[in-house]
C-alpha cells in the first residue's frame, strides 16, 4: 500500500502529533488514541505553560502501546517533527487562542505534509452516571470561577452533594497526578500545587467543597461519582467540557466585546451552551454589554441569557485610599487571556490609590513575561508554575517601593510569599441582575436526582 507520494506505508498505524499545553492534549490522547492500534502518537508539543516540554508522557499513563512513554517537545519544533517522523496527522489540543492563530498552526502542519485535526465533543466527552453541570467560558478571565462557586452553592443549598471536577493543570509528576482529590489546604501542599492550581482550588476549599483534578478523567469520573449526587465541571481557559453536560453554562466578558466570536474553542461553547451569562456588567461600558448580548443571541438564539454584576470587596478599603499600591492579578487572565487589568486594578482606581508600575522591579521569568505580553503595564501577573518562579514573584514583590500589595488572585498570597508589605485581598462574586436568575434556570433545566437531602 502506498500513500499519495508513492511511499510504501503498508498497514502501519497513522502517525500523530498532539499539540497541547499539558491539559486537553493528554485528555484527547487518553480517550481517542491510548490503546488504539490504528494510531501511533509519536510526540506531544507544548506551549503557553513554561517548563512542560522536555518531559515524557509516562508509560504508566500512555498504555501498553507505549512502553517508553511519549516525548514532549517545544511547539517550535513541530515542522521538524512532522518531517522526521513522517507524521500523518497533527491534532490541535489547547485553548484560548484566536481563530487566526489556530489556522496559522494548521498552515504550518499542512505545509509540512500533515493533516490538521480539531477533535470535538462527540469524540472526547465522557458520559457520567450522575447529572453534570458544566461551567465554560468564551475567554480566560471572563468570570467562570465565581460562576462555578455560585452554582455549587445553589446545588448545595438544595441539599445535594456536589463534587467539583476541575480542568487539568498537571504541571508536576504526571503519574502521581493521575487522580487528585483536594479537601483541605494540606492536600494542596501535599500535591505541591502551583499558584495557578491554588487559584482554582482554594476558593472551593474555603467553601468546603471537594475538588478533583489530574490527568486521567475517566478514573477521576469513577471516583467522583462515588462522592456526589451532582458533578460540577469547572472549566479551564475557554476549553470544552470533558464530560457530556446536562446543563452547559458559558460565561462572556463585556470588557472584551467580540471575543465570544473570535476565539477557539470559546465560540463553540457559546454555540453549545444552554445558559449564557454576561458578567461584569457593573464595570464594563454599556455599549460593550450590548455588543456581547447581540453576539450571543446571534450565535445561540436558544440559550437563556442572564446578566450579572461582579462586585468586589476588600477587608479595609480606607487603607488603600491614596496609598502607593502594587496590583497583583490572576496570572492566566492577564497573560494569554489578554486582559490588561482585573478586579484589583479596578478597586485601586475606585479608591484613588497610586498604582505603581511593577515592571522596574520584575526579575527572572517575571521580567520575561512582560516582554512576552507587552499589553501588561500596571499589573503584576501572579505567575508561579513552579517553586523557582514563585521565588521570582516573591523577589519582585519584595523590592517594590510601595505601601501595600492589592491582590485579586483567588489564592491567599501570604501563604506562599514573605514580603515586607501588607497584602490586602480583593474578592469578587457574581450577582445576577433581574430575571431569570441562575437558580431558576438551573431548577428548570437540570434533571435533579430525587430526593434531595437537607
Amino acid at each position: 500500500m502506498s500513500d499519495r507520494k508513492g511511499r510504501d506505508v503498508g498497514n502501519r498505524p497513522r502517525r500523530v502529533i498532539i499539540m497541547g499545553a499539558a491539559g486537553r492534549d493528554f485528555h484527547n490522547f487518553n480517550v481517542v488514541f491510548r490503546d488504539n492500534p490504528a494510531y501511533q502518537v509519536v510526540a506531544f508539543t507544548a506551549t503557553q505553560i513554561p517548563n512542560i516540554e522536555g518531559r515524557r508522557y509516562p508509560p504508566e499513563l500512555a498504555g501498553s502501546l507505549y512502553p517508553e512513554g511519549i516525548p514532549i517537545y517545544p511547539e517550535e519544533e513541530l515542522p521538524r517533527l512532522i518531517r522526521e517522523h513522517d507524521v500523518d496527522v497533527v491534532v490541535f489540543a489547547y485553548s484560548d487562542i484566536s481563530h487566526e492563530y489556530v489556522m496559522h498552526r494548521a498552515a504550518i502542519a499542512q505545509a509540512a505534509g500533515a493533516d490538521f485535526w480539531l477533535l470535538g465533543p462527540k469524540a472526547t466527552q465522557l458520559r457520567a452516571s450522575k447529572p453534570v453541570v458544566a461551567v465554560t467560558a468564551v475567554r480566560t478571565g471572563a468570570g467562570k470561577s465565581p460562576t462555578t462557586r455560585r452554582v455549587a452553592r445553589i446545588l448545595q443549598d438544595w441539599g445535594y452533594r456536589v463534587a467539583i471536577i476541575r480542568h487539568p493543570m498537571p504541571y508536576g509528576d504526571l503519574t502521581r497526578q493521575r487522580v487528585q482529590r483536594f479537601a483541605t489546604y494540606e492536600d494542596l501542599d501535599r500535591h505541591q500545587c502551583t499558584i495557578e492550581e491554588r487559584e482554582e482550588y482554594e476558593p472551593h476549599l474555603r467553601n468546603e467543597f471537594v475538588v478533583y483534578a489530574g490527568v486521567d478523567y475517566q478514573a477521576i469520573l469513577e471516583q467522583a461519582q462515588q462522592d456526589a449526587d451532582i458533578l460540577l465541571w469547572d472549566g479551564g481557559n475557554n476549553d470544552l467540557p470533558f464530560y457530556v453536560p446536562d446543563v452547559q453554562i458559558v460565561v462572556a466578558d463585556p470588557h472584551r466585546p467580540g471575543h465570544e466570536a473570535r476565539y477557539y474553542p470559546g465560540e463553540t461553547n457559546a454555540r453549545m451552551a444552554h445558559i449564557a451569562i454576561i458578567t461584569k456588567v457593573d464595570t464594563a461600558p454599556f455599549e460593550h454589554v450590548l455588543t456581547v448580548r447581540e453576539n450571543l443571541r446571534r450565535l445561540n438564539p436558544q440559550a437563556i441569557l442572564i446578566e450579572a454584576a461582579m462586585p468586589f470587596t476588600l477587608e479595609d478599603p480606607e487603607a488603600v485610599r491614596g496609598r502607593r499600591v502594587l496590583v497583583v492579578e490572576d496570572g492566566p487572565t492577564v497573560t494569554h487571556g489578554e486582559m490588561g487589568f482585573g478586579a484589583a486594578y479596578l478597586a485601586a482606581q475606585k479608591l484613588g490609590a497610586h498604582i505603581v508600575d511593577p515592571r522596574p522591579y520584575a526579575v527572572g521569568s517575571i521580567r520575561e513575561a512582560y516582554r512576552k505580553y507587552p499589553h501588561l503595564k500596571e499589573v503584576l501577573p501572579a505567575l508561579g508554575y513552579g517553586e523557582a518562579q514563585i521565588r521570582e514573584l516573591e523577589a519582585t514583590l519584595r523590592q517594590a517601593e510601595v505601601d501595600l500589595v492589592l491582590a485579586a488572585t483567588p489564592i491567599s498570597l501570604h501563604r506562599l510569599v514573605r514580603i515586607p508589605h501588607p497584602i490586602q485581598q480583593v474578592r469578587y462574586e457574581i450577582q445576577e441582575i433581574g430575571q431569570p436568575t441562575l437558580e431558576e434556570t438551573l431548577r428548570e433545566r437540570l434533571p435533579l436526582p430525587s430526593p434531595a437531602r437537607g
